[in-house]
């Protein structure tokens, strides 16, 4: 295959990530908002958000698998693409608290179907673990690109209908890309035994999600009803956050020269300062200096957590396994921060959120040094 010809398939791959993510991110940030003038309890926020997330666990790991089965990458990033297109456009309908359920379990599936499939597509396109973390990229830069567009729309119904057009648009663009992959990773090991030989790093992530999730739950609401933050204010706020992500993830091709490993625990520890920054803020525009940490943060444990498991698994397998991983977390957080806001103050969801993240960065330490033909140890017989 000519340079050239890889180049732009390189490209079509970016753009088609970039509408993919500005898709997502046009409607997940503002879910909270919109469950929170459906329903005045906050646990009920926290279960409607945490739906998606568990809808996507399953989604992801039966997909991620079969995609590493086939070998066809694209057969699963096309349907995916068709699905959300259609889920995310009947949120516009979802006018009470059941059929926003149904339609936030209903986009869980149908992203959980493409995601891993694309991720494993981007990271074998290049073969070069620095050159793919700019494609991969182009995640952060959709995710901008999609808040900013909720916040020019001004209307979360709106929002819907635009997110739609943006899958249309990825889908469109897949159909200029190769039906298969540039070769998958092998279908070697089963699933329990890829999370125990890498359970360090898994549970690294998970606490540091879940965290995470317990914050950006509540986050929205606490700007809107405590700090008088307009739609645009979070769409500037969570901009920050992804642009600096972007900037940090095509930093990491020269200037950033670190191992992935190395990359996780910078990720985890700079979470934890921006949770407790988050705590003592008292207007919206406070938050923005945080989300840059978040955003840093959020580079580093993407791409060195995402690199490091498919340098040593099945490629999709692995990305599958991530972002259930994420998803896990996104069930749990938001149902946490819920509860702990519904009871008590707010800024208690951010000191238990930056415990429970220091946890991750303590098991992050006990992630293994591997060159990526070596294998992990097996774990003790339990």
């Amino acid at each position: 295959m000519c340079q050239s010809y890889t180049v732009q398939i390189q490209n079509v791959v970016r753009a088609a990530t970039f509408f993919q993510h500005a898709g997502i991110a046009m409607i997940i940030v503002f879910i909270p908002i919109m469950a929170k003038d459906i329903t005045a309890s906050f646990l009920e926020v926290g279960l409607i958000v945490a739906s998606y997330s568990l809808a996507q666990i399953l989604s992801e790991l039966y997909f991620g698998r079969r995609s590493d089965a086939s070998g066809h990458r694209m057969i699963f990033i096309r349907a995916g693409f068709i699905g959300c297109a259609i889920v995310f456009g009947l949120h516009y309908f979802a006018t009470d608290a059941l059929l926003l359920l149904v339609a936030r379990i209903s986009a869980g599936i149908v992203t959980g179907i493409m995601i891993p499939a694309f991720v494993a597509y981007s990271y074998e396109l290049t073969g070069d673990g620095r050159q793919a973390a700019t494609v991969i990229s182009f995640h952060a830069l959709g995710w901008m690109v999609g808040i900013l567009a909720t916040g020019v729309v001004g209307d979360i119904g709106l929002a819907f209908l635009v997110s739609s057009a943006f899958f249309v648009g990825g889908f469109v663009l897949t159909l200029r890309l190769p039906e298969a992959g540039f070769g998958s990773g092998p279908v070697s090991g089963s699933i329990r035994r890829i999370i125990s030989k890498n359970r360090y790093l898994f549970w690294a992530v998970l606490l540091r999600h879940i965290a995470a999730s317990a914050v950006w739950t509540i986050l929205p609401v606490i700007l809107v009803e405590y700090m008088d933050a307009q739609l645009y204010h979070i769409s500037v706020i969570y901009v920050v956050n992804t642009f600096t992500a972007f900037i940090i993830m095509n930093m990491m091709v020269h200037k950033i020269q670190i191992t992935d490993r190395r990359k996780i625990q910078v990720g985890l520890a700079g979470i934890i300062p921006a949770i407790l920054g988050m705590s003592i803020i008292n207007e919206w525009w406070m938050a923005m200096p945080f989300m840059v940490l978040v955003g840093i943060s959020w580079a580093m444990l993407f791409v060195g957590g995402n690199f490091y498991l498919m340098e040593r698994n099945p490629h999709s397998t692995s990305s599958g396994l991530f972002s259930s991983t994420i998803s896990v977390a996104t069930v749990i957080g938001p149902v946490i921060g819920g509860t702990i806001a519904a009871i008590t103050d707010y800024q208690y969801v951010m000191y238990v959120s930056a415990i429970i993240a220091g946890g991750g960065l303590m098991s992050s330490i006990l992630i293994p040094t591997l060159s990526p033909n070596e294998t992990s140890p097996d774990p003790p017989p339990s």
